[in-house]
């Protein structure tokens, strides 16, 4: 079996030359990072934090969906922050939104995210 792109038109549109995912030929599904972009408006879901983690996630939802997938499959996440001072409100949506499932994380600021989003989150699942 060869690599297999994953788009979901529940997600919004990539804004570069890449897949939502890409399921390896191991079975791994490899998750592009999810903006806070609702794919309905084209904008993001709010300005705040909190409805920024909760569209990304939402995006890595319906991207799991389209690879037959759920949130059960995630061993791995990376949590791209603008500023870490959003860490607190971020991870309450984020264990709100795995509840028992513990995957593996990192969560870090960087300088610049596209489009000047708050949060950007990509995913591995198995």
């Amino acid at each position: 079996m060869k690599n297999k792109m994953i788009n979901s038109d529940l997600a919004p549109a990539a804004i570069g030359p890449y897949s939502h995912a890409v399921l390896a030929a191991n079975g791994t599904l490899y998750i592009s990072g999810q903006l806070p972009i609702d794919p309905k408006t084209g904008n993001f879901a709010g300005d705040d934090i909190v409805s920024q983690t909760e569209q990304a996630l939402q995006n890595v939802l319906v991207i799991l969906q389209a690879a037959k997938m759920t949130k059960e499959n995630v061993c791995k996440t990376t949590v791209y922050l603008k500023d870490m001072n959003d860490f607190t409100k971020m991870n309450e949506v984020y264990a709100d939104f795995f509840g028992d499932i513990k995957p593996a994380r990192a969560a870090f600021e960087v300088g610049k995210l596209p489009k000047d989003a708050k949060v950007e989150i990509e995913v591995v699942a198995c």
